[in-house]
């Protein structure tokens, strides 16, 4: 993004090309852009444009879909869609246009009532090329019954070619949703949306049910592209320095001149409301050797008012904010401190992105028979703030917090115009007024006005207690379930396979190679655009920033384009920790900005920080040397946002929580560590492909192994036992003292301070931060040293999950070492090339692929949602044989080098981007030696990719690690011995 004043800025661009008429168009100063409204005179397809100087152009087209089953037709269609269309009739024109592309974002969604497809680029050919691929696969796929197998579900025999071996049930959809369907949380909200919406399309699971996946037909699937695939039904959205009217007559060429008005009108309709609450109660897998005391969930949810009406949805975010924001928020605090459960449940919050609104709310770690006991907890809370109503210092807070996010540029995880269209998007789905979502400004003042009154929020907590349509939901653990589940897949395809006659047997297996052979054919991908390595930027463009000191405190100051926002982060030396403090390090990042300051109670400070600033984040930030893993430099970060008003409390806040942290509020310390132990659990079955190449890793450099201690399966097991440990009260009580003796040494060691703001209020700011920060004491050592280690490790981890997670890592070299843009290419090459095709297409996983980490000086190779886990691993060591026995390939090279260098090119939000530099800048990644990296990815050849194949990879010792089920670990206990793994459980 240039670097400008966002806010100052109205700009303005409604033209419509001619076969587009313009509804409206409103400035939105906020956020420094105008949306303007446009409607196609033909189809009625809808056009929002966010006109914006921002050279990272978005486009989204979405469908609105409405399944009625949960057979997945909607995600699966997704996935088909962009199999091959009929300009580009090849295998995989998605994944090609990756390969070929510089963008900074592609992908796909389906949510539970429209699929969108997404992408954004900064390179206007790129932008066009990918506008072109995308268009086609929405309004033209083909839609091939390969594909519909290959993406969705099919039956194969287990041996390929033996009509008499056992059926099995193959399909990436249907892989990726056995894993999806595996987390806790997403079953929580599955069967809470089951029983909240007993008629419309959210009672459904839009992904797909594994269970009623195989039940989808293929003429069912085109009936479905057919009805709802169509402009009449959907809803353009891009944003940036292309002209709206451009973007039409692109539209208009590619797609729209060739459709007429459907008449057909697609919608969620308004869901039957219950009369009186509703009391259920099902339950969910854990594996036999964990016990199921205390593990029970327990959420209460309201059905609320339509998602379309602005100051509805403001006011249902108002009252969940004040009842649930932060620990001093009523609810929360009930929730947090209740012996009913460990933590509040996930689910807490509101959910405004379907038609009609959901307010939920519980907690995790119950019994089956606290239900009743936690139902009143909380409508007792709700009566009581009835009664005694919100102190409106609190009420400010949230309004606060919902002005500082709606000031916020992003853009570090998606594009920052995407957030912005994913934000109107719910909106335009339901047919309401998106510009308003994103022009909040007016809404607010109106809802603050109406906060003057102190019987507003007592009403909006009345109305939530008098709404009858409540469901409250009992999931309790069941040892037994995913038994009960693996068997009834077993029986369903043993009886499919008895009615099986031998015609249908051979469709089977001509079906499977003709898949096979679909999937191994070499195609003619000249059909689809590209960019080339001529399109790329030829270097890496320089912030400015300026050092200076308050006192003897350094500071590095950037000006950025951020919107009124101002960024502090305190760098803290990681000091000298002995190997038990070390262990305890996660827990003290987490405790750090949780626990009260100085003479205020944690209730307090939570509340001084929503009044103040978007919170204070504390964690720890490591890399090994650029040029040896084992050289160690490490911070303590503490981290923060505000507006620009609101900068000198920020910066008082942060250094009394530094300076002032106290450990006395050992049931807080107990409370926290309770629910970092419920979100990290939870989490497995989404990142389980991170935590297996962590696993994998834990050997390769003193950083990995900590990151594994810390962040991976060893540090969750940890988390576990900690919390186990302190249910004693003197074991907790020690916990509190080595947290205060780690915190003791951190406050003396040195400091240095980043600092963000727009370039013209910088020295202003740094005059009234000055008093703040003149006599913080910054001095100190720097003496955090951990011994060198570079070992194998080979370990099966044992996990509540359908699917597999595999891992393979092979020791390499750190960034500075000029293999290292080598073999960060070949990992993008080995995915293209080879991986992609073994374990997506034809292992039927959701991903996989391989990754060069410099950072521990280690090559890895990953698989994600898989249903195979032998064969995986083997694929793993055949793309390396592959490698060295096939020709390079020149145009998979260009590739592989466009999608490293497009990595490293990705633009973030302003302040993001200050900030990666700054902390590049900290740990030796000088602008130098970043240009001096792309460089040579630049100028990888053939013969490189070959070389570091043989001498890193080839006939090198792995290191192996996967999680997997209990059931598979039993199945495969020879296996495992015969491998040398060890056994691991959580």
């Amino acid at each position: 993004m240039t670097q400008v004043d966002i806010a100052a800025q109205t700009p303005v661009n409604p033209a419509a090309f001619s076969s587009f008429e313009l509804l409206s168009n409103e400035n939105v100063p906020a956020l420094g852009v105008s949306i303007a409204e446009y409607r196609h005179r033909k189809t009625g397809a809808s056009h929002y444009h966010i006109v914006s100087d921002n050279p990272e152009n978005v486009f989204l087209v979405a469908l609105r879909t409405v399944p009625k089953d949960s057979t997945g037709v909607a995600h699966i269609l997704e996935h088909t869609a962009l199999c091959g269309s009929e300009k580009y009739p090849v295998r995989d024109p998605f994944f090609m246009m990756i390969r070929r592309s510089l963008n900074s974002f592609m992908n796909a969604f389906t949510s539970s009532d429209w699929t969108a497809y997404p992408f954004a680029s900064s390179n206007r050919k790129d932008f066009e090329n990918l506008l072109q691929v995308y268009m086609d696969a929405v309004f033209f796929s083909r839609l091939d019954p390969l594909d519909f197998a290959q993406e969705g579900h099919r039956l194969e025999f287990k041996d390929p070619k033996d009509p008499n071996s056992d059926l099995e049930f193959k399909g990436v959809v249907f892989n990726e949703m056995k894993g999806a369907m595996s987390s806790v949380p997403s079953q929580l909200w599955q069967t809470l949306c089951k029983y909240l919406f007993p008629s419309t399309t959210y009672h459904y699971n839009s992904g797909g049910d594994p269970e009623a996946i195989p039940d989808l037909s293929y003429d069912q699937l085109k009936s479905f592209y057919q009805s709802h695939y169509h402009p009449s039904n959907a809803i353009f959205m891009t944003f940036g320095d292309i002209p709206a009217a451009e973007h039409q007559a692109r539209f208009e060429e590619l797609a729209l001149n060739r459709f007429e008005q459907q008449n057909t009108r697609i919608a969620v309709e308004d869901e039957k409301r219950y009369h009186a609450p509703l009391r259920v109660q099902e339950s969910y897998p854990l594996p036999p050797s964990e016990d199921t005391n205390n593990k029970t969930h327990i959420v209460v949810a309201w059905l609320m008012g339509k998602s379309t009406e602005l100051e509805t949805q403001l006011e249902a975010q108002l009252l969940a904010g004040v009842l649930l924001d932060n620990s001093a928020s009523p609810l929360m605090h009930a929730l947090e401190t209740t012996a009913l459960g460990s933590a509040p449940s996930p689910m807490c919050g509101i959910e405004d992105s379907m038609r009609e609104m959901v307010f939920a709310c519980g907690v995790e770690g119950s019994n089956v028979d606290s239900r009743d006991e936690v139902e009143n907890l909380i409508l007792d809370t709700l009566k009581n703030v009835i009664k005694n109503g919100i102190p409106k210092e609190d009420v400010d807070a949230v309004l606060h917090q919902l002005e500082l996010r709606q000031r916020e540029i992003g853009g570090d995880g998606y594009p920052y115009g995407l957030q912005l269209i994913l934000t109107a998007l719910d909106s335009a789905t339901h047919r309401g007024n998106p510009i308003e979502l994103l022009n909040l400004d007016p809404a607010l003042q109106a809802i603050r006005a109406k906060t003057t009154n102190p019987d507003y929020i007592k009403g909006l907590a009345q109305n939530l207690l008098d709404n009858p349509h409540r469901v409250t939901l009992v999931m309790s653990p069941d040892e037994d379930i995913q038994a009960r589940v693996e068997k009834a897949e077993i029986s369903r395809l043993s009886a499919l396979k008895e009615a099986l006659s031998t015609e249908q047997r051979q469709h089977i297996i001509d079906q499977a190679a003709a898949l096979a052979a679909r999937q191994t054919m070499e195609e003619d991908e000249s059909i689809l655009p590209k960019v080339t390595l001529d399109d790329v930027p030829l270097d890496t463009p320089a912030l400015h920033f300026d050092t200076a000191q308050f006192g003897n405190l350094p500071y590095t100051q950037y000006g950025r384009g951020t919107n009124g926002l101002v960024y502090q982060q305190l760098l803290v030396s990681l000091p000298e920790l002995t190997e038990h403090e070390l262990s305890l390090l996660s827990i003290y990042t987490l405790v750090a900005t949780e626990l009260g300051v100085g003479e205020q109670s944690y209730l307090q400070v939570q509340a001084r920080q929503s009044q103040v600033c978007g919170g204070i984040s504390a964690y720890t930030t490591m890399r090994g040397g650029i040029n040896d893993e084992q050289d160690i430099q490490a911070y303590l970060v503490l981290s923060s946002k505000a507006l620009l008003r609101n900068a000198e409390d920020q910066a008082q806040l942060m250094r009394d929580t530094f300076e002032q942290l106290r450990f006395d509020e050992h049931e807080r310390l107990q409370e926290l560590i309770a629910q970092l132990k419920g979100r990290r659990e939870s989490a497995i079955t989404g990142n389980g492909h991170g935590l297996a190449m962590s696993a994998a890793s834990a050997g390769m450099s003193p950083i990995a192994k900590v990151n594994e201690d810390l962040g991976g399966l060893s540090g969750i097991r940890h988390l576990k036992q900690l919390a186990k440990r302190i249910e004693d009260s003197k074991a907790l009580a020690s916990l509190a003292e080595e947290l205060s003796v780690i915190h003791q040494k951190m406050l003396a060691s040195s400091k240095e301070l980043l600092i963000i703001a727009e370039d013209h209020h910088l020295e202003g700011l740094c005059a009234e931060l000055a008093p703040i920060w003149q006599d913080f004491n910054a001095s100190g050592s720097k003496g955090f040293e951990l011994p060198a280690l570079r070992t194998a490790n080979k370990s099966f981890w044992v996990a509540s999950s359908q699917v597999n997670f595999c891992a393979k890592a092979y020791p390499t070299v750190p960034s500075g070492h000029p293999d290292a843009p080598v073999l960060t290419v070949l990992a993008v090459y080995l995915r293209n090339g080879f991986l992609h095709r073994a374990i997506r297409e034809q292992g039927g996983a959701y991903g996989g692929g391989a990754s060069q980490d410099s950072n521990i000086a280690a090559f890895r190779f990953y698989s994600y949602r898989d249903p195979r886990l032998q064969e995986t691993l083997s694929d793993f060591d055949k793309s390396i044989s592959w490698m060295l026995q096939t020709p390079v390939s020149a145009k998979g090279l260009e590739e592989a080098v466009l999608g490293v260098v497009g990595s490293i090119d990705k633009p973030g939000s302003p302040a993001g981007e200050a900030k990666q530099d700054y902390h590049s800048n900290v740990f030796g990644r000088t602008l130098a030696e970043r240009r001096q990296f792309r460089q040579r990815v630049l100028a990888v050849k053939e013969e490189d990719l070959l070389r570091v194949c043989e001498l890193y990879l080839n006939n090198a010792e792995a290191s192996i690690a996967v999680v997997s089920s209990e059931s598979k670990a039993d199945a495969l206990a020879e296996w495992i011995v015969k491998e040398g793994m060890t056994i691991q459980r959580l």
